[in-house]
């Protein structure tokens, strides 16, 4: 039985193979306009750092002034909440030591909220456009 659909990619470890995708939106804290002025670029290269540290994969990647965009595939053996969580700490800490101006507008960088959805009822080409979409929201 393949259960292999042609227009999904899998990733497989030893023991199992997956396709687990989210979308998922993110704030800081009161919705504030901080990422900005570099503060943007620093965030995306610190998501792409922690997907090899914390396995998973960036589909799709948009941060705005107020939000941030993720479509993720995610090792359901590590589990979507806790991907976010890292995500979401290990970039507060490294954004408010390396841009000052942080600690000063907010105190603390994002809200505890966050938006996660499944990619399963709209297709993976739906959710990517709408992510492409909010670039000039």
């Amino acid at each position: 039985m393949d259960i292999q659909n042609k227009q999904k990619e899998y990733k497989k470890t030893y023991d199992m193979t997956y396709s687990c995708q989210y979308h998922v939106i993110f704030c800081p804290k009161y919705r504030r306009n901080v990422l900005i002025d570099g503060v943007d670029k620093r965030l995306k290269e610190i998501i792409l750092d922690l997907q090899v540290k914390c396995d998973f994969d960036i589909i799709e990647m948009e941060v705005m002034s107020n939000h941030v965009h993720l479509l993720l595939n995610v090792n359901p053996k590590i589990g979507i909440h806790n991907v976010i969580s890292k995500i979401k700490g290990q970039s507060s800490s490294i954004l408010r030591k390396e841009f000052p101006f942080l600690k000063s507008k907010l105190p603390c960088l994002w809200t505890r909220s966050k938006f996660i959805s499944t990619v399963g009822s709209v297709s993976l080409e739906v959710v990517k456009k709408y992510i492409e979409e909010q670039k000039n929201v």
